[in-house]
């Protein structure tokens, strides 16, 4: 196996969507060779359990607007370059993928900016994970041949004319951040003149022992399941291939309610990665 350089620099990773073994190699030989982990809240515990250095700090600074307990991106972006030019090797741990619907564009100007030697390591985004684990194809022949991977987690994000272009479009349609303004998305989709046999999905704590699933045709989605309030994160998934979920669902639905991304004080600073668990509850 290629021994991984452990030249001080800063690793982008992204840390897959939930389930701890859907994390790559490399991510793993980052994250072990890290004296530095800047962690969000959509990491699991678990990582971090088996694979950071006894020896890391890990410092929290995940977002979770809709308890005001976000970290400021300028504060990321500090403690980034501020590690790092100390000669240290830092790793930004986020959920899923780095590159999916996160601020990753901020940290890549403030590294150029203070040129510092960075390296991104891709990461399983919510899309797949949640799809695979919900027995959805995201395209599948005679379904949908294509997918749009989308967020609206505020009304005014998606333009009119794009939202008559959804409206008729056969493609498959993740919707990221988007649970909170839920019932105004199937209202869009519905004041659109949906097609009967497309469907919504909301899939809850994908890939982790918590996941459910509910599937809903838009016609009756506010009558069963407009007033759940979902738990994050959620991922919501439009398009005929969601029919395909009841037929080829293999993960056994949990027995047991339960959060499996636990809220933390952000900006904490954590020196021993075997107490996290611990810690994060």
């Amino acid at each position: 196996m290629k021994e991984f350089n452990c030249t001080p620099k800063v690793y982008l990773v992204g840390a897959g969507p939930g389930d701890p073994d859907l994390i790559t190699i490399k991510a793993v030989k980052a994250i072990a060779a890290a004296d530095i982990i800047l962690c969000d809240r959509l990491v699991s515990p678990e990582i971090l359990e088996r694979y950071a250095n006894k020896n890391t700090d890990i410092i929290y600074v995940g977002k979770e607007c809709s308890k005001n307990a976000s970290t400021p991106q300028s504060r990321i972006n500090a403690l980034i370059v501020e590690y790092a030019s100390q000669g240290k090797t830092v790793v930004r741990l986020k959920g899923g993928d780095i590159s999916f619907f996160s601020n990753v564009l901020d940290e890549l100007k403030a590294l150029k900016e203070h040129h510092l030697t960075f390296e991104i390591i891709p990461g399983i985004t919510a899309a797949s994970g949640a799809a695979a684990y919900a027995g959805i194809p995201l395209t599948a022949r005679g379904y949908a041949t294509s997918v749009r991977f989308l967020t609206y987690y505020k009304t005014e994000i998606l333009s009119d004319a794009y939202w008559k272009e959804l409206g008729t479009s056969e493609d498959t349609l993740v919707f990221y951040m988007s649970k909170g303004n839920l019932n105004g998305l199937v209202d869009k989709f519905l004041a659109l003149g949906t097609s009967e046999d497309k469907k919504i999905a909301v899939i809850e704590q994908a890939t982790t022992p918590y996941q459910k699933i509910y599937t809903s045709s838009f016609e009756d989605f506010h009558e069963n399941l407009g007033k759940k309030d979902f738990v994050s994160p959620s991922l919501v998934v439009i398009g005929k291939v969601v029919t395909l979920h009841d037929e080829f669902s293999w993960l056994e639905t949990p027995i047991q309610e339960g959060i499996y991304f636990k809220s933390v004080t952000n900006g904490s600073l954590v020196s021993n990665p075997q107490n996290i668990l611990e810690y994060a509850v």
